[in-house]
């Protein structure tokens, strides 16, 4: 007989059910209803900036700032009138106690590992649901036909894991706070953001791979590897992505029409931007603005 002894697995902050996961691509007018429900609602500005009301009270929202919302809270999302955001929400069920500590601390900032868990939680729901993400007038989660085993479980998983890393770092009476990331994993996340700011800054200009690899002073094999495991992208590929994203923004904000903002973003032509626009959003850029007119 042997002498092992069985812990058992107490969880702290237990998600109970999920109510919806979004991903929003506002314009800089849009406004969304007051509404007012049991369950937890947990705001994240991925992009950009705008406004949430929580029980009448305005409180700015600035990109990679979080804003989580009690239940029976009256609140709404409301953009700028300024600037287009990309904003994640995720409203869920949540009994366990120590949930209370958000009641009173509900503006956050998160760090480098906390924007990574919510990046995942949303490419997760991706492939686990088939509602649209960006859908604001959802009211709850369809499963994808092809959706992957455990897909549901591993956003439930992130959303838990988000919610205890918040609740340890920013509890003053936590007391066994730990270092999660090696140095190294912290130099390399910090060459990385580099690199991106690099990229925003010549989001107008032609940038070559061999340009990127001369700014971050590295090797072209260590810059692939390590770029790819803080994105998932490759370096080109999520230079052209930020083109894409920053040609939503502008035409969300209304300031230019295709052919300045394909201008500004130093596509050679209208065609060539319209046919990369198609392929990484799925339309043109015309039925992208009926789609956020629509909105």
């Amino acid at each position: 007989m042997s002498d092992f002894i069985k812990l058992p697995v107490v969880r702290d902050i237990c998600v109970d059910y999920l109510v919806t996961v979004h991903y929003f691509e506002y314009s800089k007018d849009f406004q969304f209803d007051t509404e007012e429900h049991d369950f937890w609602e947990l705001v994240y500005m991925d992009k950009g900036e705008g406004t949430v009301l929580s029980d009448g009270v305005r409180y700015s929202l600035r990109q990679g700032e979080l804003f989580i919302h009690k239940p029976g809270e009256s609140h709404a999302s409301i953009a700028n009138g300024v600037v287009a955001p990309n904003m994640v929400i995720v409203s869920f069920g949540c009994e366990s106690p120590v949930m209370d500590f958000f009641k009173e601390n509900q503006r956050l900032t998160v760090n480098d590992i906390e924007r990574s868990i919510i990046s995942e939680l949303i490419r997760e729901s991706q492939r686990t649901f088939s509602t649209p993400l960006g859908d604001p007038y959802t009211k709850g989660l369809e499963l994808a036909e092809d959706a992957p085993i455990g897909g549901v479980q591993t956003v439930v998983n992130l959303l838990e894991q988000l919610l205890i890393r918040l609740y340890r770092r920013l509890n003053a009476n936590e007391k066994d706070v730990r270092l999660h990331s090696s140095v190294r994993l912290r130099v390399e996340n910090e060459i990385v953001q580099r690199i991106i700011d690099y990229m925003r800054a010549n989001i107008g200009n032609g940038l070559t791979f061999t340009q990127v690899c001369h700014f971050s002073a590295q090797s072209s094999t260590t810059l692939k590897t390590m770029f790819k495991a803080a994105t998932g992208l490759g370096v080109m590929e999520y230079y052209r992505l930020l083109k894409i994203d920053e040609a939503k923004r502008m035409m969300r904000e209304g300031s230019r029409n295709i052919t300045q903002i394909a201008d500004r973003l130093g596509y050679t032509s209208v065609h060539y931007f319209s046919r990369h626009f198609k392929q990484v959003t799925g339309m043109n850029a015309s039925e992208y603005l009926l789609s956020i007119q629509a909105k």
